[in-house]
């Protein structure tokens, strides 16, 4: 029995180090700098550490920048929900022998910069785009699109879109289709054997992908800044500009630490209701 436990835990080891070594560390880096102070020349100080620039970070003045912040992810996850869970439900019911090529094509967007994704978004929404030429075909527009919070939805949704569909096909593609057609031979309506058995049996793989989809929505600066504008003011924008701009590195350290124990927390909440849907 200790040989068993000996074993797993040197098993652990590659990981436990790989979380140390790229989480833990630069972590703890992130909040000592946090500590510190800027110099004249965008140096940093760290003589006289304090807690004034997480004093700062919580002032009101901040608070419409978090606010936005999760506004554009939760939308960002619901809407990318909607759409990735009838995907995942295709491939998983009806995809056969073309399921591994359908997964492929859903993760083909990822083979193209991040960049040149948002920019074709760009070229869609612009007053000249796409999408409003297509649009004064039939008499309809111009519309605005860019520059708005749909815009930034739309592109945020399409990008993290693959995030949202891999744990939702899963949770489907597990799901044993008995259950189903067991609901079914007791009467219940393609409707009904979907609410009470499909999606409650597979809410885990719907709080994975919600996961999934919030965490790296919350800490993208490209889709707003591009398709929002710069009046479009996210967390992620003032940590990147506070970095790159204003070179005000311990106050950047302080946004970026607290947004991390945010989402953390977070995270911690959904794995805790993902282990009490998946174990009781």
């Amino acid at each position: 029995m200790r040989g068993n436990w000996r074993r797993d835990a040197i098993l652990l080891v590659p990981g436990l180090g790989w979380l140390v070594a790229f989480f833990a560390i630069p972590l703890a880096f992130i909040f000592v700098v946090s500590l510190g102070t800027r110099d004249q020349f965008g140096g940093v100080m760290l003589d006289h550490l304090s807690l004034d620039n997480y004093r700062r970070a919580l002032e009101p003045d901040f608070i419409p920048t978090v606010v936005n912040s999760f506004k554009y992810a939760i939308a960002t996850t619901i809407l990318a929900i909607l759409i990735a869970y009838p995907m995942a439900y295709f491939i998983a019911r009806y995809g056969g022998r073309r399921k591994a090529l359908l997964l492929v094509l859903v993760m083909l967007p990822f083979w193209t910069s991040w960049v040149i994704r948002t920019y074709a978004w760009m070229i869609l929404l612009r007053d000249n785009g796409v999408v409003n030429g297509l649009l004064g075909v039939v008499g309809l527009g111009p519309f605005q699109m860019l520059n708005t919070d749909m815009s930034v939805i739309f592109g945020m949704t399409y990008g993290f879109l693959p995030f949202t569909i891999l744990p939702l096909y899963v949770a489907i593609d597990r799901l044993d289709p008995d259950l189903v057609h067991a609901a079914r031979d007791l009467y219940a309506s393609g409707r009904g054997a979907f609410i009470h058995v499909t999606l409650p049996l597979t809410m885990p793989g719907i709080v994975a992908a919600a996961i999934l989809t919030f965490i790296p929505t919350m800490g993208d600066y490209v889709t707003p800044d591009l398709l929002g504008g710069a009046q479009t003011t996210t967390i992620a924008k003032v940590i990147q500009n506070l970095f790159l701009s204003a070179r005000d590195w311990p106050f950047g350290s302080a946004l970026g630490f607290l947004m991390i124990v945010l989402t953390i927390a977070g995270t911690v909440a959904g794995l805790r209701f993902l282990r009490q849907e998946v174990i009781g």
